[in-house]
């Protein structure tokens, strides 16, 4: 009877897995495969527990970092994506606390906020370090 329960819960993994694609339940269903193998084996139900969420944690904590990276390494970045790193201009002084500041990167301009609440004056170089929304989240470049 547990080896049912065990192979509905892969069943169940499985074809979440494959309707999100998101990487999130195919490690569980590695878990449950150990569990339904254990409960073959004649082991009892708190082994096949057991079993089920350490296998479970183990797959995911060890590979789901390189699953991640190998699916997403062909994966095209939007637009707003590809501003992470890009330095920009400061065209309007940034201040946090007045909800003002705006700067233009590759010739477009944005909104921008300070990522660690400092007052960033106009013609200061900005690295943008995050999006939020959309606003850029920036922090002044020390000038060589």
């Amino acid at each position: 009877m547990d080896g049912i329960f065990w192979l509905i819960v892969i069943i169940i993994m499985a074809v979440t897995e494959i309707i999100t694609l998101g990487l999130t339940t195919i490690w569980f269903a590695g878990g449950a495969l150990a569990a339904f193998i254990a409960s073959l084996m004649g082991a009892n139900l708190l082994v096949q527990v057991i079993l089920f969420v350490v296998v479970s944690v183990l797959l995911l904590a060890l590979t789901r970092p390189f699953a991640v990276e190998f699916l997403n390494k062909d994966r095209t970045r939007t637009n707003a994506e590809s501003l992470l790193g890009k330095t920009a201009v400061v065209i309007q002084d940034i201040d946090n606390l007045k909800a003002q500041g705006q700067v233009s990167v590759e010739g477009q301009e944005w909104t921008a906020r300070s990522i660690n609440e400092t007052v960033i004056y106009k013609n200061a170089h900005v690295e943008v370090v995050e999006i939020n929304g959309v606003k850029l989240m920036v922090r002044e470049k020390i000038q060589k």
